[in-house]
Order: structure tokens, then sequence, then C-alpha cells
């Protein structure tokens, strides 16, 4: 929708390829680690090391599976033994996998705070150790003619993030 003209700005969430666009760096990082019911072993822990992942069933999003393991951040952390990992489904949305985790189909490698993992909920999330953490960015159109609106919402955020890098 950016490259077509029918948005003026975008937030990436690393890795992404951003080489043909305007970007500001947003200070915020995002955290992975597994979604998994309350009532699994895992829960009892702080965190989630590459050990215990090796025997779940887990459930991935497709950008953890992304075949270019230079952009893959989670294929990096987890390392040598990658493809031993028993994936049994890959997701678009987190809300689908939170699903199939509530139906005990798996976990789900994720970022933190996308679903609810409140006291009602039956779900939990633990991080990985060591920390793996997600960059975001704003993006928009090299060359972008913008409205008057879009110029100053560009111009506050330039003021607000560029100055703290």
């Amino acid at each position: 929708r950016l490259d077509k003209g029918l948005l003026d700005f975008g937030i990436l969430i690393q890795p992404a390829d951003i080489s043909k666009y305007d970007f500001i760096n947003l200070p915020a990082k995002d955290v992975w680690g597994v979604l998994m019911r309350k009532d699994c072993p895992l829960a009892q822990n702080e965190f989630v090391e590459k050990k215990d992942l090796l025997d779940l069933p887990l459930i991935c999003s497709r950008q953890v599976l992304s075949p270019d393991k230079s952009s893959n951040s989670f294929s990096e952390w987890f390392g040598k033994d990658f493809e031993k990992l028993n994936i049994v489904s890959t997701y678009n949305l987190v809300y689908n996998a939170s699903i199939l985790v509530q139906e005990g189909i798996g976990c789900a490698v994720t970022l933190d705070k996308l679903a609810d993992t409140s006291e009602s909920s039956s779900l939990c999330f633990r991080p990985l150790k060591p920390r793996l953490e997600a960059g975001l960015n704003v993006i928009w159109k090299k060359y972008q003619v913008f409205s008057p609106a879009a110029r100053l919402f560009l111009d506050k955020l330039k003021e607000t993030f560029e100055a703290k890098e």
C-alpha cells in the first residue's frame, strides 16, 4: 500500500528490508519470546532458553521462518540447530496463533504484548534468554510529496525521534 501511494507511512518490525524507503528508527524495542498455556511446564520458568525449544511443538510466524538467514534474527539467535525445531504450524496473525496455543497445538514464538496474557487468560508469555529484541522503523517512500498534514506529522516524528538517536 505504501508503494502504491495508498498509505503515507508504515511501521515495520525488524528485521525488514528498508533499503527502498526513508525511515526513522523508533526507540522502542519489542521482545521475542514464547506464548504458552499457563499449564505448560515451561510456564514455571522466568524465561525460555534454546534447549527448552527443541522438544516443543512450535507455532511460528512466517517472519521467523524467513529463508533469508541474514534477515532472520530468530534463526541467528537459535543457531545451528534451527532446522531441528518441531514447527507444527505457521501464522500471520498472533490472534490465530493464540487460539492454536489455547487448544494445545503448541507454543507460539512471538513478540510480547501481542496476545492476551492477563490474569484471566489461560496463556502466558516467557521471554527468550539470551534476550532477543526487534527494532521498529517508521518508513515512507523516498522522494514522497506529502500533504500538509502528512508533512507536519513527519516533521513532528523527526523532531521527537531523530534528536534521540
